[in-house]
């Protein structure tokens, strides 16, 4: 399944008559100067603070993204500009930069792109985690250009799309690149199919020396009744969490929701990877304009808070969650 497909799949059909409201506009958007005000808007300051480590921006006047293309959602710009309105109100104080999987040929332009984000004032953006393909030979060169980068923090490539055969990432160089990251001090996000956790965890097992995130929970559809592949999933998700260098994003699979998802089909899922992994290996993660698919993103940070107080989770532990795991594992700075 490619990314716009497994992105979209669940949400076919439930976007006619969506009342999500505008949170991204269709035409190209200027990015805030400095100062802009939009930053901090309307933000009670009783709300815990929040660390968005998984947040998306694109501008299709720069970069080319194939899996967008022709989507009702998702197929427009969405720049910093939007995401403040968006999480406006929500305290959010600091994002991380995540990937859009541009077409490798732009892989430095976005890299350059965000960098800018991260060293201009008026945005809570202060790290990144960009693209790349640890299984080319040109990872080496691509990746050293950022050693030392206070704002580059690690790497992706979405595993899930169906040019990638299961197995991929235990190939030999493209081990031998996440080990690199390890050596740079750089993390590495696993977005893969829920099947296939088992091969993550062989990858980490190779890579001791190197951090590692699950992304969205391990990306099992909250819509998934066999039990079978909810078990298979669990199984991967506990062999993860049993090495000390992963953490997990409790993000994104609100958009595997049906439009008239209620809080109850998300817990399940949540509840099971948040305890699995512990208060003190678990972030917040926006996955931000995805989530449109199916809802804005305070109704997903609202989802997401009443999943904890069900839980009876401590006030420490959701500071945890929200904000303080997050600013521990990538070293994130208040901006200058």
């Amino acid at each position: 399944m490619d990314r716009r497909s497994f992105l979209t799949s669940s949400a076919a059909g439930l976007l006619a008559g969506s009342t999500l409201g505008t949170v991204g506009g269709g035409q190209a958007q200027a990015e805030p100067t400095p100062g802009n005000s939009l930053l901090g808007a309307n933000v009670n300051a009783d709300l815990i603070p929040i660390v968005d480590t998984h947040q998306h921006l694109w501008d299709l006047t720069k970069f080319t993204l194939p899996w967008a293309k022709g989507n009702e959602v998702l197929g427009k710009n969405f720049v910093t500009s939007d995401y403040l309105k968006a999480s406006a109100g929500l305290n959010v104080v600091k994002t991380v930069y995540m990937e859009v999987d541009v077409t490798p040929e732009q892989q430095v332009q976005e890299a350059e792109y965000v960098l800018d984000l991260c060293r201009t004032r008026g945005n809570p953006m202060c790290g990144a985690v960009i693209s790349g393909r640890p299984a080319s030979e040109g990872f080496r060169d691509y990746i050293l250009k950022y050693k030392g980068n206070e704002f580059i923090k690690g790497v992706r490539q979405v595993l899930h799309n169906e040019d990638i055969p299961a197995g991929f990432c235990l190939d030999k160089q493209f081990v031998k690149s996440v080990q690199l990251l390890g050596e740079l001090g750089m993390s590495f996000d696993l977005c893969m199919r829920d099947q296939e956790l088992l091969d993550g965890d062989k990858l980490v097992s190779l890579c001791p020396n190197t951090r590692f995130i699950v992304d969205h929970c391990g990306n099992l559809s909250v819509q998934e009744t066999d039990a079978k592949k909810r078990q298979k999933w669990q199984d991967g998700m506990k062999a993860l969490a049993q090495r000390p260098n992963v953490v997990c994003k409790i993000s994104g699979i609100i958009a595997t929701a049906k439009k008239d998802w209620k809080v109850a089909d998300l817990q399940p899922n949540m509840q099971f990877s948040m305890e699995t992994f512990g208060p003190d290996r678990r972030m917040f993660a926006g996955d931000w304009p995805v989530c449109t698919l199916t809802a804005s993103f305070a109704q997903w940070v609202n989802a997401l808070k009443e999943i904890v107080k069900n839980m009876g989770m401590s006030a420490a532990d959701q500071k945890k969650l929200f904000h303080d795991n997050a600013v521990k594992f990538y070293n994130l700075k208040d901006k200058a």
